[in-house]
């Protein structure tokens, strides 16, 4: 992450730092921000779909939660869950942005974090039910330790403030480390405190190890990384859904009951997608101020896509009887993190480029709208579904109204 006026743009030849192939161990330095045609790498396509495992298994526990009228206390440990995924991932995109040599040695040590959130994801089950997070924090330490010792091959390859920067990285997140071991002592009704006290702490390393000298980072592989991650989290969604109507179908021949919920939820996550892709927000991120809130925010996006699935798999398991909750509980489940996940977007990405209050107005009445769905009983998932593909289709239609509007005053004005 970025929190200072980030460098200028470079041209647009690869930089010293780009992959090169030459040697299996080379330099670590900084990739150039104007480096034509950045796409993300099979490393890091292979690191996100690592990482949704991770994902998966803190929704399916969610799911059980929920289902076993534990929601409070399943949301709590969800969001602590999926902060380490969250955060673990989000450092490691923006400092491969930057510092990606695609040597032998940068491959290793990202091999050795994808290690690191598959034993985090063996111990999502324990968290959740027992609190015992040995290992969730020891796959979270592995991989937190792996980028300092990329930072600390940041320093070595740098000078200056360039290196203070890696150094200052390197530092505070080693130090981050010795807290979460907390996590292993202090009491249940402790942990959620000192989860807060070190989240905030690590969120405040970017600040503090920027404030000189800013990453690198590329603006468009950016975008398309977490573009990327976005639709691979939906698309888990997705699975999940799919998998839990197929066991309804099949163990309780539930059709009837089951139709609304997979028609609803399908509607949900393909107005997901349209409304998070419709906008090129890459142009939105050369504003360090900007790209800083976008980042973080993206915590929201994800956590609550990934809530949605869980949410469409407890509103499967009362449809069938498999859950003991009421149909106002279960329909909650799917609308209030479709209603997050709308607003959340809203807020990062749709906002800037609507103009008008019509335009700006469809999303958060959107999400108001599919909020006021959770109390249409058993046709909740489907009334949040339509509403939501509607905003869809009204969005599309103000943008081509205006498109059509501008066309026709320019014309006007070329006449005269």
């Amino acid at each position: 992450m970025t929190t200072s006026p980030p460098p200028p743009p470079s041209s647009a030849s690869p930089s010293p730092g780009a992959p090169t192939h030459a040697k299996p161990l080379r330099r670590l330095t900084a990739r150039g921000r104007g480096e034509a045609h950045r796409a993300a790498s099979p490393l890091e396509l292979f690191f996100d779909l690592c990482f949704v495992v991770a994902i998966a298994q803190a929704g399916v526990q969610l799911v059980h939660a929920v289902a076993e009228s534990h929601a409070g206390e399943g949301i709590l440990d969800y969001a602590m869950v999926f902060f380490a995924i969250w955060w673990a991932w989000m450092n490691f995109t923006w400092f491969a942005s930057a510092y990606d040599n695609d040597d032998v040695l940068y491959r290793v040590v990202t091999l050795i974090q994808i290690a690191g959130v598959l034993v985090l994801a063996a111990g999502v089950s324990r968290a959740f039910e027992d609190h015992d997070f040995l290992a969730v924090v020891l796959g979270y330490v592995i991989m937190r330790l792996a980028m300092t010792a990329q930072w600390l091959r940041v320093a070595r390859s740098s000078e200056g403030p360039e290196r203070t920067m890696a150094l200052r990285y390197a530092g505070g997140v080693a130090l981050c480390q010795i807290g979460w071991l907390g996590l292993l002592f202090v009491p249940d009704g402790g942990k959620p405190w000192l989860f807060l006290v070190m989240a905030l702490l690590e969120m405040c390393v970017p600040v503090h190890a920027e404030k000189d000298h800013p990453t690198s980072w590329h603006p468009h592989h950016i975008a398309e990384r977490y573009g990327l991650f976005t639709i691979i989290v939906l698309g888990e969604t997705i699975a999940a859904a799919t998998i839990a109507v197929k066991v309804g179908i099949d163990e309780n021949d539930a059709l009837d009951e089951l139709l609304p919920i997979a028609a609803g939820g399908l509607l949900i996550i393909f107005s997901a997608w349209w409304i998070y892709f419709v906008v090129p927000i890459h142009g939105r991120l050369r504003s360090s101020k900007e790209a800083f809130q976008w980042g973080y925010g993206h915590y929201v996006v994800f956590a609550s896509a990934a809530a949605i699935g869980a949410g469409l798999e407890v509103a499967v398991e009362q449809a069938v009887g498999k859950a003991h909750l009421t149909t106002l509980t279960a329909s909650a489940a799917v609308t209030l993190p479709t209603a997050l996940y709308l607003l959340t977007v809203w807020a990062l990405h749709s906002r800037h480029f609507k103009v008008g209050l019509a335009q700006q107005s469809v999303l958060p009445v959107t999400a108001l709208l599919v909020i006021c769905c959770t109390f249409l009983g058993d046709w909740a998932v489907l009334a949040a579904g339509l509403v939501s593909a509607l905003a869809v289709a009204t969005g599309t239609t103000l943008t081509a109204r205006m498109v059509t509007r501008e066309k026709s005053q320019h014309g006007a004005t070329e006449a005269v």
